[in-house]
């Protein structure tokens, strides 16, 4: 489904969407809103790249990124849900991951990004994802996937 089917969804429905973005840097707030008439569905979208944007913007707790790390489903879920508590938006997506080159780990390797979903009637969903290639194929790759997500957490 491209950009304007997507947003065409939504429209449809009369539901807004809000992001919460961290290796992806705001890369799918710009593709939502690349198409004339996008903020009848694209609400707001913030880039929390550092462990206390997330914390005083989304309101991830710090002791959850100290435990788990800032590129973990919990994260990504707590992300998610925290821009539901602040958006008027009926669903949240959110990313976080590792795009390189640096950066990586074993437990933690470059490409390896979480998608977390949320809707406002409490479901939500995290996605683990193991892209390839340079920074810029992971950061499209996980752009691609959160707009497919989208597409389909509405079924």
């Amino acid at each position: 489904m491209d950009v304007a089917d997507l947003l065409d969804l939504y429209r449809q429905r009369g539901l807004k969407i809000a992001t919460a973005e961290s290796c992806t840097g705001g890369l799918i707030a710009a593709t939502l809103t690349s198409l004339p008439g996008s903020s009848d569905v694209f609400e707001r979208g913030w880039v929390t790249y550092s462990n206390d944007a997330k914390s005083e913007n989304l309101g991830v707790p710090p002791d959850l990124i100290a435990e788990k790390g800032a590129v973990s489903a919990e994260v990504a879920e707590a992300m998610a849900r925290g821009v539901l508590r602040r958006a008027q938006a009926d669903v949240a997506v959110s990313v976080t991951g590792v795009a390189g080159p640096g950066g990586g780990s074993i437990e933690k390797p470059v490409g390896l990004v979480y998608i977390g979903l949320a809707r406002k009637d409490g479901w939500s969903q995290v996605e683990r994802c193991e892209f390839t290639g340079g920074r810029d194929d992971v950061r499209r790759q996980a752009v691609a996937r959160a707009l497919a997500h989208l597409a389909t957490v509405l079924e």
